[in-house]
């Protein structure tokens, strides 16, 4: 029966997990407890809709998962880690979008929505993605989190309030915004290509920023790296240490990025990196996002 529910569930629980947390990892240890679980000590009544079971289990186990994960040290900047969404688009425009159901299930796992949820409490983020993405009513949510009703909108009010800078500069992931990150992608490998600081500069915004990703694996900067300046001569200055092996464009997370692959790195250097960007409205790159650590990458087919 087990076997069953997996089949119908699983991916969905996946998500769940995987949008609590931000980590693909982390998503399949959790999908494993909560199943194990559901053998273990089933529901009472298994003729019931497993569904609400299991998102009270998974939900509650990532809520543990992401405290300690908050707890525990970690070197340099921290990302989420990249999934396959191929060539899907969100299709809810936010125009048209219900105010009760404010996020796409595609947008839900951008990387900009993932790194506005870290500024979340666990409760905050569990609460936001039930009633906001999943679309559970208040009593669904308070069911699911062992939650009094009004606290369970107290909880939303704050977290909705704590994600209006990201509601104010989001960009859902659409087949135009997929084609602009696609055409910033290869005019920024033209740039580097070039060598000039001032090709490289003209395509960064400002205020642009470089996030590495490497929990001390490999070789990377430990803080982010601030100023269009800086960004362009950071990147060049990598083109000279360790040129750039295969590149493979993918969709990853909803939007166009590289997967860069070196099968013969110099050391300390990291034989894979998942390169992608966040674009400012004009179409320069406001964000550069390198993802090196290789528990980060483990879920990327070769």
């Amino acid at each position: 029966m087990i076997e069953a529910v997996y089949r119908e569930h699983g991916r969905f629980v996946w998500g769940l997990c995987y949008r609590m947390t931000g980590n693909a990892s982390d998503a399949d240890d959790l999908v494993q407890e909560t199943f194990a679980r559901a053998l273990a000590s089933p529901p009472r009544d298994t003729s019931a809709p497993w569904r609400p079971w299991l998102v009270r289990v998974a939900v509650n186990l990532a809520r543990d998962r992401l405290r300690r994960r908050k707890r525990a040290a970690y070197v340099g900047p921290w990302l989420p880690s990249p999934i396959e969404t191929g060539e899907e688009v969100d299709g809810r425009s936010d125009d048209a979008a219900d105010p009760e159901h404010r996020y796409g299930l595609l947008e839900s796992v951008s990387f900009a929505f993932l790194m506005a949820c870290e500024a979340l409490t666990p409760r905050q983020r569990a609460v936001l993605l039930l009633r906001d993405v999943i679309d559970y009513s208040v009593d669904e949510t308070a069911r699911a989190l062992a939650m009094s009703v009004p606290n369970v909108k107290t909880t939303h009010h704050r977290a909705r309030a704590a994600m209006e800078a990201y509601d104010a500069a989001r960009r859902t992931p659409t087949r135009a915004l997929q084609d602009e990150t696609r055409a910033a992608l290869e005019r920024f490998l033209a740039a580097l290509s070039s060598g000039e600081v001032a090709q490289v500069e003209a395509l960064l915004s400002p205020t642009a920023r470089t996030i590495n990703d490497t929990n001390g694996d490999y070789v990377a900067a430990l803080r982010v790296v601030v100023g269009s300046s800086r960004v362009a001569r950071f990147f060049l200055g990598l083109m000279k240490k360790a040129p750039p092996g295969r590149l493979e464009v993918r969709t990853l997370n909803g939007l166009p990025a590289l997967v860069v692959t070196n099968d013969d790195p110099p050391p300390r250097i990291a034989p894979r990196i998942v390169f992608r960007c966040e674009l400012a409205p004009d179409g320069r790159i406001e964000q550069i996002h390198l993802v090196l650590a290789r528990a980060k990458l483990l879920a990327l087919s070769a």
